[in-house]
């Protein structure tokens, strides 16, 4: 007997990256070019197919306070956040 290993694609066609947006296959096939023009990650030029942690990353993009990335209510880092706090107190002293 031989083993077998669960693979999980990086690379998916457009079905499964219509899938991964929620959305029908006609309903990505007529927001495709919108996406595209908002940064959406293009199909591989030689298999047709979509990477699904490029789409991931761009959907984070959207909203990067919810994400960590740079955004109004993105986590500080605490060194910083010690230093304000030793400021504020020296000044007040």
């Amino acid at each position: 007997m031989s083993r077998r290993f669960h693979v999980i694609p990086g690379d998916v066609p457009d079905h499964v990256a219509a899938r991964r947006m929620g959305m029908t296959m006609e309903a990505f096939i007529v927001a495709l070019p919108n996406l595209l023009s908002r940064g959406f990650p293009k199909a591989d030029p030689d298999t047709g197919n979509f990477d699904l942690d490029a789409i991931d990353a761009w959907r984070r993009l959207r909203h990067p306070h919810l994400y960590g990335g740079r955004g109004e209510f993105a986590a500080r880092d605490a060194s910083t956040v010690v230093e304000d706090r030793l400021a504020a107190l020296r000044g007040k002293s």
